[in-house]
């Protein structure tokens, strides 16, 4: 997965498309991502002591990677992830203008 914790990411399908966000956790092995203030579903929460009141929560849930593309930092762009080796590093780079990401 191409996409990481930290990453500007533009979304491009479902409710929230043309939304930009941050992510804020990734899932690799179920290719899931967590973006911030995106794909928010409600969830009830029950009174946890006595004479308190439940509620309706919004909460961000994970959503699929693929629903999601990287903005290059420096165009600014959306764009797909490429790599280069340095020496002994591997340095992802934006496939448009070939800058590190």
């Amino acid at each position: 997965m191409r996409i990481k914790k930290g990453d500007n990411v533009l979304i491009i399908a479902g409710k929230d498309k043309g939304k930009k966000a941050k992510v804020l956790k990734s899932f690799p092995s179920k290719e899931m991502i967590l973006v911030e203030g995106v794909n928010i579903k409600k969830t009830h929460k029950k009174p946890k002591k006595q004479g308190e009141k439940g509620q309706i929560v919004e909460i961000s849930f994970p959503m699929n990677a693929s629903k999601a593309q990287a903005l290059c930092p420096k165009c600014n762009k959306p764009t797909r992830i490429g790599y280069k080796v340095e020496g002994e590093n591997k340095v992802r780079i934006c496939k448009k203008c070939k800058a590190d990401i």
